[in-house]
């Protein structure tokens, strides 16, 4: 029996890895997350499909239930598939679920995916890190989990570009913050269900981002690697969505 923790990537289902396609084709069962494009699991022909969606304020199984899930299904089959969007170890809670599996003596085996925090912007044509321009890169979470003590986000980030994932919601709480420590006139670039056929971009700044509708799911870029991108826009005499 073996549990194998899969990255599904960004969204477009041509993103994801032979590796993955090969666990899923020959899964027993298969749990899979919201964040999922449900093509991938055509891969997966034969298989139980169990589905543990979360989203902000809307979970259809909280962790520890999806936890049991897959303790339950791993003693039961040969091979089970967690599949997650983007990659299960980039806030993706792929490590409570490692651990709650090893505990009961389940083996687990890692397929990584690609991480939206980097599938999304070079997809879209924006390089998170450029020669002179960005040669740092943070990733955080826009959405701490609630229940915890002490928030350990604290917006003081040094790095030439900041991306954000989960971070709607609390978007203008948190580029508040973030003016704290960086110029308002920063740029910042929004996208909406990257790598998708509905994929939205959306520019501004620090200042005035949040005067703009954005939808979930959206990844958020900071730093002078938008320019960039909204340069190359132009030579291509592309228009850009400003904020």
């Amino acid at each position: 029996m073996v549990v194998y923790l899969v990255g599904a990537g960004p969204g477009d289902p041509d993103l994801i890895t032979l590796k993955a396609v090969k666990a899923l084709e020959n899964a027993d069962v298969v749990v899979y997350d919201r964040l999922a494009n449900e093509e991938i699991l055509k891969h997966a022909k034969s298989a139980e499909m169990i589905y543990v969606g979360k989203k902000a304020g809307e979970h259809y199984k909280k962790q520890p239930e999806i936890n049991e899930i897959l303790i339950e299904q791993g003693l039961k089959h040969d091979v089970v598939v967690r599949l997650k969007g983007g990659d299960p170890f980039v806030f993706g809670r792929g490590g409570e679920e490692m651990l709650a599996l090893f505990e009961k003596g389940i083996d687990v085996e890692f397929i990584p995916g690609v991480t939206s925090a980097i599938g999304v912007p070079t997809s879209a044509g924006l390089p998170v890190t450029h020669r002179g321009v960005a040669t740092s890169l943070t990733v955080v979470t826009g959405h701490e989990d609630p229940t915890k003590d002490n928030k350990q986000v604290k917006w003081d980030f040094k790095a030439d570009t900041i991306i954000i994932l989960m971070g709607v919601g609390l978007l203008e709480e948190n580029t508040r913050e973030i003016m704290k420590y960086k110029d308002p006139e920063t740029p910042v670039c929004v996208i909406e269900k990257g790598t998708s056929p509905d994929q939205r971009i959306i520019t501004g700044t620090l200042k005035n981002i949040t005067e703009n509708h954005i939808n979930t799911p959206a990844l958020v870029v900071i730093g002078h690697v938008v320019d960039i991108y909204k340069n190359a826009l132009k030579i291509r005499g592309e228009d850009i969505n400003e904020g």
